[in-house]
């Protein structure tokens, strides 16, 4: 059974550089608003409190988006639910196969050819070698990089480089996809051909946590939301109700026509 369950889960960094400890009185107590979490001080020692008491239970079919300031807490929160960081207090348990997507260039080689890269990411995001090699063909046409596909990847420029990422990460079957939005420098028409790869991902998920400043592609791939303030959660409910308790408005009387109409709302 796929879930995660998180309970009263704090993430501390201590900061022991001897400049942080000449300016700390400064700033101890000074951050504890939107972004970055709060500076406590611990023994003569800066502690940073990346994440507060995080509480939460997640399932299966869940599709789940984060939502906040730049720094409030959501990339610390996905490598939290991903493993990659231990509770400092509390506890963390995650059952299924965890695929975490937070950079698109982790994982890939630009010494070698592109080809030889969708194996070896595939293989950093929990696939095996037989199964990528299934997989290289469909990437291939996706990416649409014909003959650069056998070429060393630092050839590459930067957008070619996020479509073959793009390609790898939408070919992957995981159980939980936790997924740090990092679309950037990719045309228009691919990335429409983009999004619709990432829907049939989702669709193929267990489950989806999804940090994003994007409305609308929350919209197409999300029902929940968590909102992330300073470290804690402020709220957890439906996406619509989060985001307009976020952004102070209902988030469909600011989309467009034609988006609320390919999101199905009137």
């Amino acid at each position: 059974m796929v879930g995660i369950e998180v309970r009263n889960a704090y993430v501390d960094f201590p900061i022991f550089d001897a400049k942080t400890r000449s300016m700390k009185k400064a700033v101890i107590n000074m951050v504890g608003g939107k972004v970055g979490g709060r500076i406590a001080d611990e023994s003569g020692i800066a502690i940073i409190e990346a994440l507060n008491d995080i509480t939460l239970s997640l399932r299966e079919g869940d599709r789940v988006a984060l939502v906040g300031h730049n720094g409030a807490g959501k990339s610390t929160l996905l490598r939290l639910l991903s493993g990659i960081y231990e509770p400092t207090r509390g506890t963390t348990e995650i059952s299924g196969k965890i695929a975490p997507v937070f950079d698109l260039a982790v994982g890939m080689d630009p010494e070698i050819s592109g080809l030889e890269n969708i194996l070896i990411r595939g293989m950093f995001l929990g696939m095996s070698r037989k199964q990528m090699q299934e997989r290289v063909d469909d990437i291939a046409d996706f990416c649409e990089l014909g003959r650069f596909l056998t070429m060393p990847l630092r050839t590459y420029s930067t957008g070619m480089r996020v479509r073959l990422a793009l390609g790898v990460v939408t070919s992957i079957d995981p159980e939980i996809l936790l997924l740090d939005e990092g679309i950037g420098a990719i045309d228009a028409e691919f990335m429409a051909k983009a999004r619709t790869r990432l829907v049939d991902l989702v669709r193929r998920s267990g489950m989806l946590v999804f940090a994003s400043h994007s409305d609308e592609l929350l919209f197409e791939l999300c029902d929940k939301a968590i909102w992330m303030d300073g470290g804690h959660v402020r709220m957890h409910g439906s996406l619509r109700e989060v985001l307009t308790a976020y952004k102070g408005r209902d988030p469909f009387e600011y989309m467009s026509a034609e988006t609320l109409e390919r999101l199905g709302e009137k």
